[in-house]
């Protein structure tokens, strides 16, 4: 939703990235004339591959290597004009196997955005079941989530599960797989990803420190993927009292941007902007 994302942007003189990943929003931003623009990445690999995009912008761009819970006035030299999100798991992560996101692609099952904390596989073999189960109902959603966890304890008894071939099979054997319809995986990895990430917790944490960092006038857009990253926003908007939400409802990517690129297909765009005095 690059076109959007411009359309309240465009022009700003210094905008934060909040996910930088492999600099696509950064670049679109800095050529339709935004002054400066900070992009921020949990992700080494991201960064680098960003920051090789962006080096003929020159100065205009600076790199920070943070979660984007802990950007502050400090990290951005003071108050901002416009903040972006572009929430989930990056197309550049999906598509490498040995990050461990994709049920599609076997690889070791790691699924951190970052290189720190506890991977998938350690949840996957540590957590009891009941935990198991609830967090893959909780994160995906998943209706199925108890015999998932039942299959998946069971599995683990015979040997750790270290892959994302092994987990898929074992989530494939639990639900069965129906011809034409969505991976029965999907919710597993999605609620799996969700939880070594923290990313709701992260989002929560971030979204009010994004709108102190504005600039009276100053916009935070916000492009989600799934339901329960969206309820956070539209409940921090609607809550927030320096905020003015300018999408009564959400965007969503036009029929020509779904069929360029499927992934786009579940996001929604909200944005808002900063009234009264700046924090």
């Amino acid at each position: 939703m690059a076109r959007e994302v411009i359309g309240f942007l465009q022009g700003r003189r210094t905008v934060v990235d909040m996910t930088l990943g492999a600099g696509g929003h950064a670049e679109a931003l800095l050529v339709a004339g935004v002054g400066r623009l900070v992009g921020v990445d949990r992700d080494p690999s991201a960064l680098a591959i960003a920051g090789e995009r962006l080096a003929p912008f020159g100065d205009r761009f600076r790199p920070v290597r943070a979660r984007f819970s802990e950007i502050g006035e400090d990290e951005v030299d003071g108050p901002v004009d416009g903040v972006l999100y572009d929430l989930g798991v990056s197309s550049m992560q999906l598509d490498r196997a040995v990050r461990g996101f994709s049920y599609r692609e076997d690889g070791p099952l790691d699924m951190r955005m970052g290189d720190e904390g506890p991977t998938a596989a350690d949840l996957v073999n540590g957590l009891p079941e009941k935990e198991l189960a609830d967090l893959i109902f909780r994160f995906g959603q998943e209706p199925r989530s108890r015999r998932i966890a039942a299959s998946i304890v069971r599995a683990r008894a015979r040997g750790r599960i270290e892959t994302t071939d092994q987990l898929t099979r074992v989530v494939v054997s639990a639900v069965g797989r129906r011809p034409g319809g969505p991976h029965p995986a999907r919710r597993t990895f999605q609620a799996l990803r969700i939880a070594v990430n923290r990313e709701l917790e992260e989002l929560a944490a971030s979204l009010p420190q994004a709108v102190d960092l504005l600039a009276p006038g100053g916009r935070v857009v916000v492009i989600a993927y799934h339901s329960l990253e969206d309820r956070v926003v539209k409940q921090t908007f609607r809550g927030h009292d320096h905020l003015a939400v300018l999408t009564k409802k959400p965007l969503q990517p036009t029929e020509d941007e779904i069929r360029a690129n499927p992934r786009a297909r579940s996001a929604k765009l909200r944005a808002a902007e900063r009234v009264g005095k700046a924090a």
